[in-house]
């Protein structure tokens, strides 16, 4: 360890949501109490990853979610620990999970001041058996004032991610990363397993607003739309300076990456999928909140996707993310 590195003020997630809040006397501690409770599931989910294959996690449970894809031990554990670590948090009221088909109801909708707690338990659960960087995405609304009572929960899960107040993600990799932002910036905590707490290693995250890299599933390259095509056809020639390839398959590795790194990052609509395969609500929307909070952009190949009305819990959709400049290109060959 470096000198400059033990000299360093150590500022865990909680000490840095409370600093945030003073810049806003208004401010209420909802958010922190929220994501003090994300923080401690992915603490918990993170042991679990790290015991994959000494404990008994591996493996499916031979039967498909909503979404119609397996269900995995370590998919059932994710979300029911986060269920468990924000159920008594007094402030959320409604729990929206990639495994649910329904919303999971704490607080009825006609109790005041409650929030909306939208999240992919354990994203790229398919790579856990073969070792490769997972995560959890996450997404807070408030509930919607406007709503009767008589409308029940999904008038406040059904909203546009213009109207998110908190998004984050994590991912269990080589360290255990969480970012998250409040609208403020994006800020990206270190999970420092001597101390058990989330600390923070890099203030107001920047996407580079240029990068010679993209992420694509090329397997699907002759399903994709002609400007798609074109796009990845310019990146491979001289003219363009030399792309590369960067593909994991799990969406948050791949996007945490773009951020850091920039460049690229797109799941297109295909023949078979026209209207894209990522989920909007707890995968596009955080992620482009992220993205756009930190210099960059989100579109769904035709206009800024925190702007989509999502029509279902599950709705999905296809997603362009990434550095600002190489999003602007893919629109216009799209264009």
């Amino acid at each position: 360890m470096t000198t400059e590195a033990m000299t360093r003020p150590i500022v865990t997630i909680v000490q840095h949501i409370r600093e945030q809040q003073r810049a806003f006397p208004t401010a209420t501690g909802d958010l922190s109490w929220i994501l003090s409770g994300i923080a401690l599931a992915t603490r918990i989910i993170q042991s679990y990853v790290r015991c994959a294959g000494i404990v008994d996690v591996l493996g499916s449970l031979g039967k498909e979610n909503v979404q119609g894809e397996l269900v995995q031990k370590l998919d059932i554990v994710a979300n029911e620990t986060i269920l468990r670590c924000l159920a008594y948090r007094d402030i959320v009221g409604i729990m929206v999970s990639e495994e649910d088909d329904e919303p999971t109801i704490v607080k009825s909708p006609a109790e005041p001041g409650k929030y909306t707690v939208l999240f992919d338990p354990l994203d790229g659960s398919s790579n856990i058996d073969v070792n490769v960087s997972i995560g959890t995405i996450f997404s807070v609304l408030r509930y919607r004032d406007d709503v009767p009572e008589s409308e029940g929960a999904l008038p406040h899960c059904l909203q546009p991610g213009v109207q998110q107040v908190a998004a984050g993600y994590v991912v269990y990799g080589s360290s255990t990363v969480l970012a998250y932002t409040t609208g403020n910036g994006v800020h990206m905590f270190t999970l420092d397993p001597s101390i058990g707490a989330y600390v923070l290693h890099t203030d107001g995250v920047r996407m580079p607003d240029t990068g010679k890299m993209y992420s694509v599933n090329e397997a699907y390259l002759d399903s994709f739309p002609q400007g798609v095509r074109d796009y990845l056809a310019w990146a491979k020639t001289e003219e363009s300076g030399g792309y590369g390839l960067r593909y994991i398959g799990s969406l948050v590795s791949d996007f945490h990456r773009t951020l850091l790194k920039g460049g690229v990052f797109l799941y297109p609509p295909t023949a078979k999928n026209p209207g894209g395969k990522l989920r909007l609500l707890y995968e596009a929307n955080p992620l482009g909140f992220i993205a756009e909070q930190a210099g960059g952009a989100a579109m769904d190949f035709k206009g800024r996707v925190l702007e989509r009305q999502p029509d279902s819990l599950h709705a999905r959709t296809p997603l362009l993310i990434g550095s600002k400049s190489e999003v602007d290109r893919v629109m216009e060959f799209m264009r």
